[in-house]
């Protein structure tokens, strides 16, 4: 089974003499003078040889995760790590295996999209680790002296690179000001930040071939409107392949992300319909909206058990009458359990696969319409109008209507349209700026109110249904009634709130400033 493990540390470069060999390994600093270190305990050298795979085209060094097969030392096995933000990685380890363990690959498939892993790199370095102890002799950090010769399996074998250097890596949950007390006085003795942010990505640069070009540097600056809208598509295309990891982590928020990736993408498709051509892109958004779906059983049953439960949390002990808490709890805990394995299933298959394909091979070969080629502040503007209006008629359809069933489901249609005006104006706010995020921040205050209405609609189907299976029990439905007539309220509020809300957000003059 892997284990995970969240790694927060921070490297530093030390001399390097002419002829690409390592100086001797130099005295550091006396540590024990940093504030709040007592004393160090000396942990000996360790022998490590790892071999680092990736794609034969890079693909994981370009998002910045690494894949290693490590032997020697105390944690010798497979590791994969994940960026969380500087210094912090998220390490995934699994036992040592002749192959990657099934669980390790599964959260790469996403990014290796069927392409083979490959030995790009082997790190043979000799570390020398001395932990940091407080006065109570309980770990603050670890500070290893890496002696690394790095030797390139692939692209063009044989080219070799050596380097020393610092890691400062903070103790299981350590105080991250160790690590700045650390810092000053290593650079007091002359050691500096390293300019790499992984041994990996510094081995690669440095046995990389001759006029190898960086691939940081792959997409052009947009200037067409057509340069924007793939950009912004690219974008959530990116989204989608760096949450897929992370939903079968189960990490907080991972499915809501993912799904919000694959509604932009599609929003981007159907409201820039003159600038990408719909034969090419309406098949890849029926699949954004299936995978959308599929991903919505799971995260839908969250909002939903977080809605209902705090309602219930909200209620004086003496209005909770029966079993209700464990009812809920289990048909949470059926329907989280559920909807999981749904979801990874998804993830697992094929079409979700072909999903990715297809949407690669759009972004490679744009299927670009004559709307592509004009300036952006021109073309933007008139479909992020067009999206209003759309939004405009709805809402005002919907008011029009009774309360009831037939007006709950017009204003469901109405914040749809809401989220794609505002998704609209997301999109166009690297080229008009101002304008397009106040029109999206309104957008959201609209779809904001029109939400919690539909959640209401939910939540007060999901409370009938347990309602009704307390009763069958022989339970009273007391405490379900009165749960329902509290989204029913709430949902009375909403509607009433609509008018209003959306009198500021349809403002003539914002509009104006939108299209110059």
């Amino acid at each position: 089974m892997a284990d995970t493990k969240r790694e927060i540390e921070r490297k530093y470069e030390l001399p390097v003499r002419a002829g690409g060999g390592a100086d001797a390994r130099p005295t550091l600093p006396d540590l024990t003078r940093v504030p709040g270190v007592s004393s160090l305990f000396d942990q000996g050298v360790a022998e490590l040889d790892a071999v680092y795979y990736d794609t034969a085209d890079l693909r994981l060094a370009a998002d910045k995760l690494t894949l290693r097969r490590r032997t020697g030392g105390a944690d010798a096995g497979w590791h994969l790590k994940f960026p969380v933000s500087t210094g912090i990685r998220d390490e995934i380890q699994a036992p040592l295996a002749d192959t990657v363990p099934d669980e390790l690959a599964a959260l790469l498939r996403s990014r290796l999209r069927g392409s083979a892993l490959i030995p790009v790199v082997r790190l043979r370095s000799s570390r020398e680790v001395t932990h940091l102890l407080d006065a109570d002799g309980a770990l603050l950090a670890e500070v290893s002296v890496d002696t690394v010769l790095a030797e390139r399996l692939t692209g063009m074998p044989g080219r070799v690179a050596a380097w020393a250097e610092v890691e400062v890596e903070l103790a299981d949950g350590g105080d991250p000001a160790i690590l700045d007390a650390v810092e000053k006085k290593l650079r007091k003795g002359g050691l500096r930040p390293a300019a790499a942010p992984s041994k990996l990505s510094r081995a690669l640069k440095e046995t990389a071939p001759e006029g190898a070009v960086d691939g940081s540097a792959r997409h052009p600056v947009p200037v067409t409107a057509g340069d924007h809208v793939l950009a912004y598509v690219r974008a959530q295309a990116d989204a989608i392949t760096a949450q897929d990891p992370a939903v079968r982590r189960d990490l907080p928020d991972a499915v809501h992300q993912m799904r919000v990736a694959t509604r932009r993408m599609r929003s981007a498709f159907r409201t820039y319909r003159k600038i990408l051509d719909r034969s090419v892109t309406d098949p890849i958004a029926d699949e954004l909206k299936w995978l959308a779906g599929e991903l919505g059983v799971d995260r839908d049953h969250e909002v939903l058990a977080e809605r209902i439960t705090a309602r219930l949390d909200a209620l004086p002990g003496t209005l909770v009458l029966g079993p209700v808490r464990a009812r809920v709890q289990i048909w949470n805990a059926a329907g989280s359990t559920d909807s999981r394995g749904a979801t990874v299933a998804v993830l697992d298959g094929e079409r979700y696969l072909a999903l990715l394909r297809s949407v690669d091979a759009l972004l490679a070969d744009p299927p670009l319409r004559k709307g592509a080629d004009v300036p952006p502040d021109q073309a933007l503007p008139k479909a992020i109008l067009k999206d209003y209006g759309r939004l405009a008629a709805r809402i005002e359809h919907a008011l029009a209507l009774r309360p009831g069933e037939e007006r709950d489901v017009a204003l469901h249609e109405a914040r749809k349209a809401a989220k794609r005006a505002r998704y609209a104006g997301e999109a166009a706010k690297p080229v008009l700026g101002r304008p397009a995020k106040r029109f999206a921040d309104r957008m959201k205050a609209v779809q904001t109110v029109l939400g919690d209405h539909q959640d209401s609609v939910v939540a007060r189907e999901a409370l009938r249904a347990l309602a009704v299976k307390a009763h069958a029990a022989g339970e009273t439905a007391f405490t379900w009634g009165l749960l329902y007539g509290q989204e029913e309220a709430q949902a009375e509020r909403r509607e009433r709130e609509l008018p209003r809300v959306w009198a500021e957000a349809s403002d003539r003059e914002g509009r104006a400033a939108l299209a110059g």
